[in-house]
């Protein structure tokens, strides 16, 4: 898992954390089993956490997820949700998507989730808002586009949370073309006069976005 503190600080942020259910516990497990390294793209219970109290905090009916990966955080997200809520998920990958719906189908939450595959830009294309969550952990250099696309059909009282937005530290030298995409959508939001935003240091970096 990423995450820019001590593991016994992350171990001790888990314990003191409401803990998440069986079938999340099950899916994350069989991440790693299926998917080895990958694994660590895992949103996490902590991340969840606050993924999930967003949501409820914010009364949210609609989200917008960019990259469903194995699922974990659109059920942590739909958990939160009215009964009538949706969650609609974007996902290339069409192994990870079949992984990811083999949970929604199990999980009471499912029936609010619908997941999409395909370029997410393409699909952003096509959705009509308003969402009141936007959640963003797809692949980094598409991080400007996703975020322009999700602004314009964000809620009026909604919220963009953005991922790996400190990509393990390398934002301060990056030498690679993540680290260099993070910076770019970094300083991009942080020039953005439409909004107010704050980074902030939970795992890999999550960036919470709201406009003015």
């Amino acid at each position: 898992m990423l995450t820019l503190v001590p593991e016994e600080i992350e171990a001790y942020a888990q314990d003191h954390s409401t803990g998440v259910p069986p079938l999340l516990a099950e899916l994350t497990q069989a991440t790693h089993d299926k998917f080895g390294g990958l694994a660590m793209m895992l949103s996490g219970q902590v991340e969840g956490l606050l993924l999930q109290t967003l949501v409820a905090s914010i009364g949210a009916k609609r989200v917008l997820e960019v990259g469903t990966f194995t699922g974990f955080s659109a059920l942590m997200m739909a958990a939160a949700l009215p009964d009538d809520g949706e969650i609609v998920t974007l996902e290339l990958s069409p192994e990870h998507a079949a992984f990811a719906r083999s949970f929604f189908e199990r999980s009471p939450d499912g029936h609010k989730v619908r997941l999409i595959e395909g370029p997410a830009l393409d699909t952003l294309q096509t959705l009509e808002g308003p969402f009141d969550l936007v959640f963003i952990d797809a692949d980094k250099a598409g991080y400007v586009g996703y975020y322009e696309a999700a602004l314009s059909m964000l809620s009026e009282r909604g919220v963009i949370a953005i991922d790996n937005v400190l990509w393990s530290g390398n934002v301060l030298d990056p030498k690679e073309d993540n680290g260099r995409a993070i910076v770019a959508f970094n300083d991009h939001v942080a020039r953005d006069e439409r909004v107010t935003n704050v980074l902030l240091t939970v795992r890999d970096g999550i960036m919470l976005v709201r406009r003015k």
